[in-house]
């Protein structure tokens, strides 16, 4: 021990040496020993999410007409969603798009001759997320409740916004409706106070902090925040009655720190229950979405989840626990976890029966796969042999960075078509794609 003159005899010198000998070997042997046994153990820990690599996958023998729309556009396109819906009522599907790089929300149509047809319909969107169609008050057109990011890359600041366009005879009115929040990923609508208007959901992302809010519908667009559930990283939202109550819960997907499925149980009255049903070990699964279906068709609600969004990475690159993960609602709040596929880099899903055998099937996109490697996958889709067996069939490997993804009929055949969003915001810049639609050319066998 240390004397009153600031010494050290010498029957101390020989423990301290030893005990800081040992704490150097420690320092030493932990990162050592963590490099070399921790991305095992973290497979090893939960079977799925084992990988075997494969990025590439026999063709598909469902055939598919590729179609872009328009491409001659400056700079690298950054669409960061895309849904197939009939926004002008008139029995016909259209492409309503977020495209971060122009900051606004597009309509993109068909028209008698095949041929894409753009327009805007949402502008001075600061990295549109998401657009949410819905008649919001209830007097027959449709409106669009538009999820701004604010910034398109990592940012903590109060830079989110929820915007609402009421349509007033094809033309948007611009109420904002939440601005005083972190990075808005998405909304989503229901009536969850029973008192038969409409309400909405709101994920917000922010990025170190973020959270769930609901939105109380007070009339004349004006909205009171309630939050639900602190989480970084909340990207999606689905609304549905999980627990088959009679009313409309809520789940969300937290793809920051911890990864983890929430339940938010409506019990009535705008009141929530918390439930956490699931979560992983691994910070770094990447979930980058949640879609809801009843994929074993069995009357209630599943989730899928795609796994793959390593945009942290500087390098990003496949990692073992990317693919599609598939919840299997049990009842009682209780799902239980499938690996259902493997594909380097998941971003995106769509659930819809492809082949018309009454199944529901998956169509995978990716954002980071193996792109060194030109014939690996940037698009696939999962056929179910009705038993939630899956074979993986690749449509393409062009173009790359594909984020987001939807399925429905473009044509009017009566079959699901596909559409898909490039984010080109990393390497390799090219094959580069923008707004992509792959239309479905299957005939039913004699």
């Amino acid at each position: 021990m240390w004397d009153t003159f600031g010494t050290t005899s010498c029957r101390d010198i020989f423990p301290m040496l030893f005990r800081l000998s040992a704490l150097i070997l420690l320092a030493v042997a932990i990162p050592l020993v963590a490099m070399l046994v921790g991305p095992s153990l973290r497979t090893r820990l939960d079977s799925d999410e084992l990988y075997s690599k494969i990025d590439s996958y026999s063709p598909s023998e469902l055939p598919f007409k590729y179609q872009p729309t328009q491409t001659d556009v400056a700079g690298l396109p950054q669409i960061t969603n895309i849904q197939i819906v009939d926004f002008n009522r008139d029995g016909k599907n259209d492409l309503l798009v977020c495209d971060a790089l122009g900051s606004r929300v597009l309509l993109v149509e068909r028209d008698t001759d095949g041929n894409w047809i753009e327009s805007t319909l949402v502008a001075d969107v600061a990295a549109p997320a998401h657009a949410t169609v819905v008649d919001i008050d209830q007097d027959n057109d449709n409106d669009i409740i538009v999820s701004v990011l604010g910034n398109i890359m990592p940012d903590d600041h109060v830079i989110g916004r929820v915007e609402l366009f009421e349509n007033i005879d094809g033309e948007f009115r611009r109420h904002v409706i939440l601005d005083d929040v972190r990075r808005v990923a998405d909304v989503q609508y229901g009536d969850f106070d029973g008192d038969d208007d409409l309400d909405l959901v709101v994920a917000v992302f922010g990025y170190s902090r973020g959270n769930v809010l609901w939105l109380e519908n007070q009339g004349d667009f004006r909205f009171r925040d309630h939050e639900l559930l602190s989480g970084p990283g909340t990207i999606h939202v689905p609304v549905g009655d999980y627990d088959q109550d009679g009313d409309l819960d809520i789940a969300a997907i937290v793809t920051q720190d911890e990864e983890e499925l929430w339940g938010l149980e409506n019990l009535g009255g705008g009141k929530f229950k918390k439930r956490r049903l699931w979560m992983t070990i691994n910070p770094d699964l990447g979930s980058a979405g949640l879609v809801q279906c009843d994929l074993d068709q069995d009357g209630d609600l599943d989730l899928v989840l795609p796994a793959g969004d390593n945009l942290e990475d500087f390098d990003a690159y496949p990692q073992p626990y990317h693919g599609c993960y598939w919840f299997e609602n049990h009842g009682n709040w209780q799902f239980e976890i499938h690996r259902i596929s493997e594909l380097g880099g998941t971003y995106a899903a769509a659930v819809t029966d492809l082949n018309d055998d009454g199944n529901e099937d998956i169509v995978l996109v990716s954002l980071t796969n193996n792109w060194l490697e030109p014939n690996n996958a940037s698009i696939v889709w999962l056929e179910n042999d009705g038993q939630q067996n899956f074979k993986t069939w690749q449509i393409s490997a062009d173009p790359l960075h594909l984020v987001t993804v939807a399925a429905g009929d473009l044509d009017g055949d009566g079959l699901p078509d596909i559409a898909a969003g490039s984010f080109n915001v990393r390497r390799p810049h090219r094959k580069l794609g923008r707004i992509s639609t792959w239309l479905n050319r299957f005939e039913a066998k004699p």
